[in-house]
């Protein structure tokens, strides 16, 4: 499976939903990070301002900071290479990047059942 790591610029939250007015950009992004997450791909995201020492730790983030600022952000990494700078991936990149259909990226709802799910039946 592919690694994925997202750094973002700073901001108070990588939901999109505080502030005065909701970014759509960062609830897409949220949507499609937690529907991954439900079919058990992680990726994993870093806010410049609650997570400085990701950004520190890794070495390709930090270079990329020092020679071109935090303007590069938000930076896309997959398996330690840098594929998207300045934006967050479209949901086809994510698909490509990740190597997933694009059924992966919308909400898997469940279907209640009429019964517990036991083979005999409740007691």
């Amino acid at each position: 499976m592919k690694k994925m790591i997202i750094f973002d610029p700073a901001m108070c939250c990588s939901t999109g939903v505080c502030g005065p007015s909701i970014d759509p950009e960062l609830l897409r992004v949220s949507t499609v990070l937690n529907n991954l997450k439900s079919r058990g791909i992680i990726v994993d995201r870093f806010n410049l301002t609650n997570n400085p020492q990701a950004f520190v730790d890794n070495k390709v983030i930090n270079h990329l900071l020092n020679s071109e600022g935090i303007e590069c952000l938000p930076v896309t990494i997959v398996d330690g290479e840098v594929v998207k700078t300045k934006a967050y991936p479209t949901n086809e990149e994510f698909c490509a990047m990740l190597d997933v259909p694009e059924s992966y990226l919308k909400l898997q709802i469940k279907k209640k059942t009429n019964g517990c799910g036991c083979k005999g039946g409740c007691c």
